[in-house]
């Protein structure tokens, strides 16, 4: 039994390879290998407001990367509101971290100077957009998962090559929930639809960094 398991995965391995699978890419899967990172969230001004943030990146079956986002906060109002990951690992100001990940949409409109910084650049498809979390009695949990964004290297990866602020990501919790609704105009959107104000920030720092 335990040969045939061997021999299984063997094949598997070398069918990933064949279908265009790097040997890392093989590694890992084959592993069950995971990439992590955390977050410490806190208030932008109200310093009640603290939080934790895990992030786990996984292969699917298809070979997808997956990211499972997980977050529990405390001190926010009750109802819902919007959380993104934002493009800066910043949080002094909360404005520090900018708009919403995105690099598609950057690197295609990157003549565009509202692309890069706006918030509601290509919003509700932003890569950083994610669920709103919901606050009951002061607590606020959150679990998702999204094929959007990764952790590992790659255009889709919120630890961007280079060093600074830019490099790596923060999230961002609003006041009010995201409605998802999409622009009217070239760059204008509803007032408020993706969440309003920051009531709290969260620089996400990774546990395994992948070689690059």
């Amino acid at each position: 039994m335990k040969s045939s398991f061997l021999f299984g995965g063997f094949v598997a391995c070398l069918a990933m390879v064949g279908f265009g699978y790097s040997d890392a890419d093989a590694k890992r899967l084959f592993n069950k290998g995971v990439e992590k990172a955390t977050a410490e969230i806190a208030g932008c001004t109200d310093p009640e407001i603290q939080g934790r943030a895990t992030l786990k990146e996984r292969f699917t079956e298809e070979g997808i990367k997956e990211v499972e986002v997980s977050m529990f906060v405390k001190g926010l109002s009750d109802g819902k509101h919007a959380v993104h990951i934002h493009e800066a690992a910043a949080c002094e100001p909360c404005s520090a971290a900018k708009g919403h990940h995105d690099p598609g949409a950057i690197e295609l409109y990157s003549g565009n100077p509202n692309a890069p910084d706006s918030p509601h650049f290509n919003h509700p498809f932003h890569m950083g957009d994610l669920v709103n979390i919901e606050v009951r009695n002061g607590i606020g949990v959150m679990h998702t998962t999204t094929n959007r964004i990764t952790l590992s290297e790659g255009r889709l990866s919120i630890f961007d090559e280079g060093a600074g602020d830019d490099a790596d990501s923060a999230f961002i919790i609003h006041t009010n929930p995201d409605l998802y609704c999409d622009l009217v105009g070239e760059d204008e959107l509803v007032a408020g639809c993706a969440g309003g104000p920051r009531d709290a920030c969260g620089i996400i720092e990774p546990v395994t960094r992948p070689d690059r």
